[in-house]
């Protein structure tokens, strides 16, 4: 599940020997939302009376987000150049790709190692939306462990719930729920009630 509070609470309320494993996915959005963009704007604000380099900057927004290896030839060679120009986007890039690795890590003392030497880091790096970022997300140290004992992601669900989505946004609305739950039983006619 994602790292929602709400979803946290619930789950130790109804199922109190549930085991929580985070999805990689919505941590690293969360990352994306809470550091690399603040970074980009810091860097870009110091980039005031340097027009040009500002622009880059400021462009770089969905280069930074994305997976290096889904970047096109030219995509990455202004990623470079964005890294090059900047210290601290730089740091913030490579301790996501720090923190992406955490979720293939095979074992857990192989985990514990890498994460306490990315916690090291995040603290080191002086970025404070980095530093901020790295406090709250100690307390779901368990949750991302249990991604080394059970390696699942939140994929499918995801993709049920955007498909569910578009059924109601096509309909515009259903006002009969046993006609409405109907059409998404015949959208996923493998899986069960």
């Amino acid at each position: 599940m994602d790292m929602n509070t709400a979803y946290d609470l619930e789950v130790r309320q109804h199922c109190p020997d549930a085991r929580v494993v985070y999805d990689l996915f919505h941590v690293i959005a969360k990352y994306g939302r809470e550091v690399i963009s603040r970074v980009r704007v810091d860097a870009a604000n110091q980039l005031r009376h340097d027009r040009p380099a500002r622009r880059v900057v400021k462009r770089s927004h969905w280069l930074l987000l994305r997976n290096p290896g889904n970047l096109k030839d030219n995509e990455q060679i202004r990623l470079a150049e964005v890294l090059e120009a900047n210290q601290s986007l730089m740091g913030v890039y490579v301790m996501k790709e720090q923190l992406k690795a955490l979720w293939n890590v095979p074992t857990a003392w192989a985990w514990r190692r890498a994460w306490k030497q990315w916690l090291r880091h995040a603290r080191e790096s002086g970025i404070p939306a980095l530093m901020h970022f790295a406090k709250c997300l100690r307390p779901y140290w368990r949750g991302i462990l249990s991604r080394v004992r059970w390696p699942m992601h939140t994929g499918l669900v995801e993709g049920i719930n955007n498909r569910i989505k578009v059924i109601k946004r096509i309909a515009y609305g259903y006002r009969d729920d046993a006609y409405f739950f109907l059409k998404i039983r015949a959208a996923f006619p493998g899986i069960g009630r």
